[in-house]
């Protein structure tokens, strides 16, 4: 079982992260005036105001929702593969419902057309429910293991709000930061930060970021491509309540008929898939800085067609990741989107580009893939530095 597991709205909150990842702290601009009504704040404030909040002792106030993932970036129609797979957020919408009333108590929903799973912390207990194949997993901790509530997602993990932390603290002189009109967003008035790169070769138009008027904690992030009216890529809540949720959202007894497994966390494999994950961290190198920022990492064409030898879909049973033909088939999607690419060379080398609204990526001849927010000039720039 891997906590990514839980998180895989992590990956389309990340890919929004890593676009804003050296964002700048540029011109403020005085608030203006909107409907809804809310005290005026400058740019300057409101900044503070959501670092503030996003670092409150104590975590995020007790809260639950829905928040509904929306991607638009002109990918290719992808292959059919597991409800629960990342890639399958990469297009279209999606939802996933959160109830926090502290630490060690969390639920989260992933509800699809047919199913829907559950991952349920309450102090001590941890249970994660399959509608689809009817089975209650209870998770135990070995010693030395981190507690449930550390591996469990934050609400920040499932949220806008850590798409904002990132762009929102890393601000310096590559951007240029405004306030529009105000907003109301689930249903809370809402202030609007907007955040523009400098940078021409950005592919980035504008992301905005709603602060809740009452909270300042983020209600909304979107992420407008340049040429585009609508947001390619958007994270928000569809409905939202800060108050302590009822004990009974956290509470959960295996129904009837329901098959009731035990699976044991041990420290040791989460260790090692730790040390796994900063090796691969530690390959990737990045070209160029602020919003043009390009990732480098050594992959190859053959490579990315390989199937995974891993599962890469739910909790395993054997204690052991395996592959269980649920787990999606990145093989057959990179080869569809490399279908798709343009052949390119320069006195880089050669290789093929792939692009999209918001995103763009080349992977070279010569066993480099680099991708970026980037026009196709400035990634063919990145790919002669060496």
């Amino acid at each position: 079982m891997r906590r990514g597991t839980f998180v895989r709205w992590g990956v389309p909150i990340a890919v929004a992260a890593v676009i804003g990842g050296a964002i700048g702290a540029g011109p403020v601009i005085a608030a203006v005036s909107g409907d809804p009504q809310l005290p005026e704040r400058s740019a300057q404030q409101l900044l503070a105001d959501a670092v503030a909040a996003s670092h409150k002792a104590g975590g995020p106030p007790p809260m639950s929702g829905t928040v509904q993932q929306t991607a638009s970036l002109g990918l290719p129609a992808l292959p059919e593969s597991g409800g629960s797979s990342p890639l399958n957020l990469l297009s279209g919408s999606h939802e996933v419902k959160v109830w926090y009333g502290a630490r060690n108590k969390l639920r989260v929903a992933f509800p699809t057309q047919m199913s829907e799973s559950n991952l349920i912390v309450n102090g001590d207990q941890t249970w994660y429910w399959d509608s689809s194949t009817k089975t209650a997993t209870k998770l135990k901790f070995d010693a030395g293991t981190q507690k449930p509530e550390d591996l469990a997602p934050r609400p920040t993990d499932l949220t806008p709000q850590q798409a904002a932390e990132r762009l929102l603290a890393n601000a310096d002189q590559h951007t240029a930061i405004r306030v529009i009109n105000n907003a109301e967003v689930a249903g809370r008035p809402a202030y609007q930060l907007v955040l523009a790169p400098k940078e021409e070769g950005s592919l980035v138009q504008e992301v905005r970021i709603a602060l809740d008027g009452e909270t300042y904690v983020p209600l909304q992030v979107q992420v407008y491509a340049k040429g585009s009216a609508e947001p390619a890529f958007q994270v928000g809540f569809t409905q939202v309540t800060f108050s302590a949720p009822a004990e009974e959202n956290f509470r959960f007894t295996p129904p009837a008929g329901a098959k009731v497994e035990d699976k044991t966390i041990s420290g040791k494999d989460l260790g090692k898939e730790h040390a796994e994950a900063e090796k691969a961290r530690g390959a990737v190198k990045s070209v160029g800085e602020g919003w043009t920022t390009v990732a480098v990492l050594p992959v190859s064409a053959a490579e990315l067609a390989a199937k995974p030898q891993q599962d890469q879909g739910g909790i395993d049973k054997g204690g052991e990741d395996k592959w269980d033909g649920k787990a999606p088939d990145f093989g057959s999607m990179a080869d569809t989107v490399l279908k798709t690419a343009t052949p390119v060379s320069g006195s880089w080398g050669s290789g093929k580009l792939i692009t999209t609204k918001l995103v763009t990526a080349l992977l070279t001849d010569d066993g480099r893939l680099l991708v970026g927010a980037v026009t196709p000039a400035e990634i063919e720039k990145a790919a002669g530095i060496k």
